[in-house]
């Protein structure tokens, strides 16, 4: 594993420490779990993106206007 070095506001720090033992881990442990959270999210979208220029050739027979896609 690597080692990273962040500066910031030292309330902020404690604040979030207090939150992470309150869940019963350590301020280290949530930072892990929130970058693979973060870096999961942009994964995500990029295959969203993918996914929809693989499928562009579709077509859906006609456009509809704004009002036909707005009633209910």
């Amino acid at each position: 594993m690597k080692k990273l070095t962040f500066r910031a506001d030292e309330a902020l720090i404690e604040q979030a420490r207090l939150i992470a033992r309150s869940r019963g881990e350590t301020l280290n442990a949530a930072f892990r779990k929130w970058l693979l959270q973060y870096t999961g999210q942009a994964r995500s979208g990029r295959e969203l993106d993918s996914l929809m220029k693989r499928l562009r050739y579709i077509k859906a027979g006609r456009h509809f206007t704004r009002d036909e896609m707005n009633e209910r």
